[in-house]
C-alpha cells in the first residue's frame, strides 16, 4: 500500500495549524491582519486628517514604495492571503466561535472575487463599464478608499468576535477544541 506523501504532509500540516499549531497560526493571522489595518487607517488619516490628496494618500508602505501601493497584485495577494487563512485556520474553530469565523470567511470570498474582478481588469486592460481605473462592483457606487475601509471592517468584526468566543468557549465548546487557544478559567 502506497500513500500519496505531498497530499499526507498537507492533512499533516493542516492538523498541526488547526491543533497544536492553532494559537500561532491565528496569531501570526492577526499580526498581518491588523498590519493589513494600519495600513488603511494611515491612509484614512492621510486623506482626511492632513487632507492629502488620494493619489499621494498611499499608507505607510506608500511612502516607501508607491507603486507598489497601487499594483492590483499586492491588493490581490492580500485578499488571496486573507481567504486562505480563514479557511485553511476555520477547522480550529469549534460552535459559535466557528460560526462566526464562517461569516468572516463568506464576506472575505466575495472580497476576494472583488479584488479578483479588479486584478483582471489591471492585466487585460478591459475596464468594468470602460472607467478609466480597474473598478469593482461595488466601487461603482463608493469610493475605493472608503469601500476598502468598509470590506475590512465587515470582515474584521465577525473575526474579532469569533476570537473572543474562542478564547472564552462554553464548558462544551472547549471539550471539543483540539486547540490551545482557550484562555485558562479563572
Amino acid at each position: 500500500m502506497t500513500t500519496d506523501l505531498p497530499q499526507a504532509r498537507q492533512q499533516g500540516l493542516m492538523r498541526t495549524l488547526n491543533t497544536v499549531g492553532h494559537k500561532a497560526a491565528v496569531n501570526v493571522f492577526m499580526v498581518v491582519v491588523l498590519a493589513h489595518w494600519a495600513e488603511h487607517l494611515t491612509q484614512a488619516v492621510q486623506i482626511y486628517v492632513l487632507n492629502w490628496p488620494r493619489p499621494e494618500a498611499g499608507g505607510v508602505l506608500g511612502l516607501w514604495i508607491p507603486w507598489l501601493v497601487t499594483s492590483e497584485w499586492l491588493h490581490y495577494g492580500y485578499a488571496i492571503v486573507m481567504l486562505v487563512g480563514f479557511w485553511v485556520l476555520r477547522h480550529g474553530f469549534t460552535g459559535r466561535a466557528r460560526t462566526w469565523w464562517t461569516v468572516a470567511l463568506g464576506i472575505q470570498i466575495w472580497h476576494h472575487f472583488e479584488h479578483l474582478l479588479l486584478l483582471l481588469q489591471a492585466v487585460t486592460g478591459a475596464n468594468l463599464l470602460d472607467k478609466k481605473v480597474p473598478t469593482s462592483i461595488a466601487q461603482l457606487m463608493f469610493p475605493r478608499v472608503e469601500l476598502h475601509l468598509f470590506y475590512n471592517a465587515i470582515v474584521f468584526v465577525p473575526m474579532v468576535v469569533a476570537m473572543v468566543y474562542h478564547l472564552r468557549p462554553t464548558v462544551e465548546e472547549r471539550a471539543r477544541m483540539l486547540c490551545s487557544c482557550a484562555l485558562e478559567r479563572v
